[in-house]
This record gives C-alpha cells, sequence and structure tokens, in this order.
C-alpha cells in the first residue's frame, strides 16, 4: 500500500520536509502581501490627505472639474480602506491558520518519521539476530562434522587404546548436540525474522507511509484552499472598489466645460459697459483753446497777486477733508500716500463696508450674501429668544423649575441682539438697493458716452465734498483706494480714445452754513464755464502732478476746465466719487477734474 519503495524512505522524508518548508514559504508570502497592502492603503490616505482643498481652495471647488477630483480622492480613500480590509482578512483567514497547520504539519512528520525509524531498527536487529544463530550453526556444524571424522579415524587405528576411543566418542555426541541446538535456535530466529520482515513489509511501514502520504496530501489541499481563500478574500471586495471606480467615472462624466465657463464669467463678470468710440481729434481746437487761455492770463493777474499776499486755494480758511487733511500735517500726508503706493501693511488694507470698492456686480453679490448671513442670525437669534419666552412661561407656570426673572436679562440681551440685527439688515439692504440703482445707471445707454454733456458733468459742490467724510479710519481706507486709483492711472499707457462718463452730482449746497468757507468767484475766458472758486487762503503743498488725458469743459460750480494734455498740480486725491482737486502751474487757480480725465503721478518724498 505504500506509494514508494521501502528502500526510498530518507527520500520520502526530504520530500515531506521540502513540502512543509514550501507550505511556510507561502505563509511568508501572505504575511509579506498584507504588509504591503497595509502600507498601500496607508500611502493612498496620505496622497488624498496630501490633496484635500485647503480652507482659501474652497471657493474653487465650485467648478466641475475640482468637483470631480474632490469625489475622486474620496473614492481613492474608500479604495484605501478595501485594501486594508484586504490585509486583515488575510491575516485572521488565511496566515493565521497557515503558521497553525505548518506547526501541525512539523509535529506529525516527526512522529511518523520517529515510527518507521523505530520499525526499521527493529527489523534490522531481528536481522542482526538471525544472522549470529545462522552463524553460531554453521560453527557448531563444523565442528560436529570434525568430530565425528575424529571418531571414525580414532576407532579405525587399531593402535589407538579404548579410552581414547571413548573420548573421541563422547566428543563426537557433545558436538552434534550442540549442532542441532544451534540448529533449532537458527530456525527459531529465521522464522522470527520471517515474520517480523513480513509485519514490517506488508503492515507496520505502510501503515507510516501512508500517515506520510495523508500528511503531503492535506498540506497540498490546505495550499490550495489558502489560495482559494485568498482570491476569495480579494473578490469580495471587488464590487466596492468596482463601485468606487464607476464613483470616478460618474464624476469624470459629470465635468461640464461649458457650465464652468459661464460660472466664471458669473463670478468675475464686472457689470461696466464698454468704453465708446474713440473721438476724432482736433489739433486746431486744442491751439485756440491754448491760445485763449494765454490770453486770459493777463485778466486773472490782480488775483494772482491778491493770492501772493492771502495764499492759495486749499489754505487754512477752508474746512479741510476730515479724513486725510483733518488728522494728518501735509507730510504725514505724503507719508500715507508713499505708504499706501508702496502696499505698506496697515494702510488702507480693509474691504469697504458697502463694498463700493467692487465691481457693480461683485458688490451686488456680496451685499447679497451679507444679506443672507445677517438674516440667518436674525432667524437663529428669534429662534432663541422663542425658546426662552417658552422657558419664561413655562416657570411663570411652575415657579418650582426655575424663577422667570432669570431669564429677563437674556430676553433683554436677545432683543438688543434683534435690534441690531434690524439696524444692520436695513443699513445693508439700502446698500444693496444703491448698487441696484447704480447697476441699472451703468447699464443705461445713456451713459457711454464720447465725450461728457454739459448736463452729465455736474460736480459736487465744495462744501458738499468737504464735509461728506468724518471718519479717520474711512478716509484712511478711501485713501487707499484713491491712492490705488492714480497708480494705476500712472502705469498705464496713454492712449486717444473719448473721455469717460463724468461722475454724478451728489446732494448738497455750496454755501452750506457747515463749511464755513469765504470763496470768490473769478471768470476764465475761453472756458466752458464762466465761474469757478478759488479761497484766499494759505497755499498748500501738491501730492504729485497730473496729466490731462482728455479736454473738459467745466460746467458746475468747483470744477475747472483743462485742455488736452495740460499739467496740473495735484492737491487732493480722490476720495471715492470720482474729481480730484488740481491746482494749474501756470496760474494759481484750483478746482475739481475728473479723476478718469486724469492721469496721477505721486511724489516720492
Amino acid at each position: 500500500m505504500a506509494w514508494v519503495t521501502l528502500d526510498q524512505f530518507e527520500n520520502l522524508s526530504l520530500h515531506t520536509q521540502k513540502g512543509i518548508e514550501f507550505l511556510e514559504r507561502y505563509g511568508h508570502f501572505i504575511r509579506d502581501r498584507c504588509a504591503i497592502e497595509f502600507e498601500y492603503a496607508a500611502k493612498l490616505r496620505r496622497l488624498v490627505k496630501s490633496y484635500q482643498p485647503k480652507k482659501k481652495e474652497e471657493e474653487d471647488y465650485q467648478y466641475s472639474p475640482c468637483r470631480a477630483f474632490k469625489m475622486e480622492l474620496n473614492e481613492v480613500n474608500d479604495q484605501a480602506g478595501q485594501r486594508e480590509l484586504i490585509a486583515e482578512n488575510l491575516q485572521a483567514n488565511v496566515l493565521r491558520e497557515l503558521n497553525i497547520l505548518v506547526k501541525d504539519f512539523k509535529e506529525d512528520r516527526k512522529k511518523h518519521l520517529q515510527e518507521g525509524a523505530r520499525l526499521m531498527a527493529t527489523l534490522a536487529g531481528q536481522i542482526g539476530n538471525l544472522e549470529r544463530a545462522r552463524k553460531a550453526y554453521e560453527k557448531a556444524f563444523r565442528e560436529a562434522e570434525r568430530a565425528v571424522e575424529n571418531y571414525q579415524r580414532a576407532d579405525a587405528d587399531l593402535n589407538l587404546s579404548r579410552a581414547e576411543v571413548e573420548k573421541q566418542r563422547m566428543n563426537m555426541t557433545m558436538k552434534t548436540q550442540q549442532s542441532e541446538e544451534a540448529k533449532t535456535e537458527y530456525a527459531n530466529q529465521l522464522q522470527k525474522t520471517n515474520d517480523m520482515q513480513t509485519l514490517h513489509y506488508h503492515t507496520a511501514m505502510p501503515e507510516v507511509f501512508q500517515h506520510l502520504q495523508e500528511l503531503d496530501e492535506k498540506r497540498i489541499k490546505n495550499m490550495r484552499n489558502y489560495m482559494m481563500k485568498s482570491v476569495e478574500i480579494e473578490r469580495a471586495v471587488a464590487p466596492i472598489i468596482a463601485q468606487c471606480l464607476d464613483g470616478i467615472e460618474k464624476a469624470a462624466n459629470e465635468i461640464n466645460e461649458k457650465e464652468d465657463t459661464m460660472l466664471v464669467i458669473e463670478r468675475y463678470k464686472s457689470g461696466f459697459q464698454p468704453p465708446g468710440d474713440f473721438p476724432f481729434e482736433d489739433l486746431s481746437v486744442a491751439k485756440n483753446y491754448d491760445s485763449n487761455s494765454q490770453l486770459a492770463q493777463p485778466v486773472m493777474q490782480p488775483i494772482h497777486n491778491h493770492l501772493t499776499v492771502k495764499g492759495t486755494v486749499s489754505g487754512g480758511k477752508i474746512k479741510k477733508r476730515v479724513g486725510l487733511f483733518g488728522i494728518f500735517g501735509s507730510n504725514k500726508l505724503i507719508e500715507v500716500c508713499i505708504a499706501l503706493k508702496n502696499n505698506v501693511p496697515g494702510y488702507g488694507d480693509g474691504a469697504k463696508e458697502d463694498c463700493s470698492d467692487l465691481p457693480p456686480n461683485q458688490r451686488k453679490k456680496r451685499l447679497q450674501q451679507r444679506l443672507d448671513e445677517i438674516q440667518a442670525k436674525i432667524q437663529q437669534e428669534t429662534a432663541a429668544r422663542d425658546g426662552l419666552m417658552k422657558m419664561k412661561g413655562v416657570y411663570e407656570q411652575n415657579p418650582a423649575l426655575g424663577d422667570p426673572m432669570s431669564i429677563e436679562g437674556q430676553l433683554n440681551q436677545s432683543s438688543n441682539k434683534l435690534d441690531k440685527l434690524g439696524v444692520e439688515l436695513a443699513k445693508f439692504q439700502g446698500y444693496l438697493e444703491e448698487a441696484m440703482r447704480a447697476g441699472a445707471s451703468l447699464s443705461s445707454p445713456s451713459q457711454v458716452q464720447r465725450k461728457p454733456t454739459t448736463n452729465g458733468s455736474a460736480t459736487r459742490p465744495l462744501s458738499s465734498r468737504r464735509g461728506s467724510h468724518s471718519g479717520g479710519e474711512e478716509s484712511l481706507s478711501r485713501s487707499a483706494s484713491d491712492s490705488s486709483v492714480c497708480n494705476a492711472n500712472a502705469n498705464q499707457p496713454v492712449h486717444k480714445k473719448s473721455a469717460p462718463s463724468t461722475p454724478q452730482p451728489t446732494h448738497g449746497s455750496t454755501n452750506s452754513p457747515e463749511s464755513g468757507l469765504g470763496e470768490s468767484r473769478t471768470s476764465l475766458p475761453g472756458s466752458g464755464c464762466e465761474e469757478y472758486y478759488h479761497d484766499e487762503v494759505d497755499a498748500q503743498p501738491p501730492l504729485g502732478t497730473c496729466r490731462a488725458l482728455y479736454p473738459f469743459d467745466a460746467t458746475s460750480e468747483g470744477s475747472i476746465p483743462m485742455y488736452d494734455g495740460e499739467e496740473l498740480y495735484m492737491i487732493e486725491l480722490d476720495q471715492g466719487d470720482g474729481w480730484t482737486r488740481v491746482r494749474r502751474i501756470s496760474q494759481p487757480i484750483e478746482g475739481f477734474v475728473p479723476t478718469s480725465y486724469i492721469e496721477c503721478h505721486l511724489y516720492n518724498t
């Protein structure tokens, strides 16, 4: 019944040893694979974590490629979890059982081999006894033969005495008896050896070989089972991994380039109307205007002498702009302007509350977002107040639960918060209505003009401009925006184009009692406006120079005309109303001109 011949016992022992070592090697393979799966899952998770969007990038994830990529990151993270599950199941269901089985196989093999060795040693010992009995029988038989021959020779020899013949006969009888005894022992050992050998080769050793065969078959069978179990473990998570891949495919299919481009347009469109056509430049008109300005200079000479003694326009008698000029002196103002130009932290780096520094569409979106936040806070605070009211009612009905007066303080705080939120809501609703009106006016075709008309270029009165800002911080923020406007105009090249629309008039009176201005009117021959203002006050140092990009005809009080290319001193920056105060270089005359009509150059010191 043995599946190998008996003389191959050593080879069989070596074969079973190699088989168990191979199974143990497969266990090492599963162990290393589990480690790789865990490492792969950990690296996938680190990869996903490193590419997760930061808080500052969340705004960009409204676009479909970014959303799809975020979904892919989630699916890859799920795949990492499945790889971890594979490693855990391999460790629990394959590697642990395999290690136990290898240990059992080694013990069973050792036991069977020891049994086979014991049987072989017993048979070898019996064969040795048989060989010794055979040799003893052979020796006794030879001695018995020699004793018979000696007796026969002695009996035939007549010269020997009877005593010697009797001695040879007795020796022959003893040797013959010893030979028979050795023969009987040899026969017994032979029978015993044959019986043991038959048992050894037909019963005992085949059982040992059968056990070894079963052990090897069990090893091979378990090898197959563990490989199948590994496949089943991985196949069990394959549907989930397939779902992850389906999710990535679905995310990729949801990428819509048309929708994204519309989002970009909606996000960045400003709402400004495109500029009009470039005007025809009649050089003769500019030359005539220059001649008229030169002719008008002698007429202004008495005013010049008067201003030489009394001072120029923006001196001490004028109520200066509260924001910049009311807080800082001229040197401090120049320092602030330089800081704004160089983007020094702490100078005008805050956004305006009404978002007027944003383009129209962006301003409306930001204001609407702010309104939604305020309304959400109002709803939350209203719900909290309603809860307090119900709690107070419960306390009033059952004083044992608590004191109703303990809720009064919280109710008062809630009411105050609601009042403040209501005021803030109304304020931002006003800002939004203003932005809507501004957007409607910008979208109107009448606002897109080739050059300003006399009806659309009314200036804000001088006193209204000076008294319109009263907070130092707000003035700083406005000066920041003014500086940025001037820098932008200074850095861009000069192109001949149609003049933009002049700023809209604001409410106020030139002769406001709050201004306390002592002003006199002076006529400028050849100008579009026959009257403008100058003040009998001390002169103010200029902040820089500016150059007229378009001709401007003054049509309102406080403004002065200028021709294309004229160089002027810049006295005060634009405070957000679209006007900049300038002074003529050739004549001590000051007034306001549209900021969009000039190119500003601030002094560096």
